[in-house]
């Protein structure tokens, strides 16, 4: 994996594992549920990617959604692709709701809502409970993952 999978908290972040992509929970929740997609190799740069990556990302997208859906009942869902202190490719994944969601006594507000997502204002999650909600993620992904 690399460094910036290691810096978003893989392995314990781990919610599920694909071919050219890994999806990890966000430690720092800016909503309930917020994730990132990060790509497995070494790209920096997202036309780098491989072909096989890219057509892979719509199976890991839809089950995001799928699972974000019923995981948080999100209203709109932001893909954001910063990449400016991580340098491989990845995208924070946040869904986006008003008012607030909770979780396994973890409780998020979405404090942009309905603007541009509030990123410094997010709940730093503990370990147990990024092991609580990981978990939690797990046991809804599409199996096979």
């Amino acid at each position: 994996m690399n460094e910036t999978i290691r810096r978003f908290g893989y392995p314990a972040t781990l919610v599920a594992d694909y071919a050219h992509w890994v999806v990890l929970l966000r430690p720092a929740q800016p909503t309930l549920g917020s994730l990132i997609l990060a790509a497995k190799g070494e790209a920096t740069g997202f036309s780098d990617l491989e072909a096989a990556a890219f057509a892979e990302l719509r199976q890991a997208v839809a089950d995001i959604e799928q699972v974000l859906a019923e995981a948080i009942g999100y209203a709109k869902i932001n893909y954001l692709m910063l990449m400016m202190v991580d340098p491989h490719v990845h995208f924070h994944v946040l869904p986006r709701y008003e008012g607030e969601r909770s979780a396994h006594g973890i409780a998020v507000r979405d404090a942009g809502w309905p603007k541009a997502p509030a990123l410094g204002e997010a709940v730093a999650l503990d370990a147990g409970q990024i092991e609580t909600l990981t978990a939690w993620l797990r046991t809804l992904w599409p199996s096979g993952r």
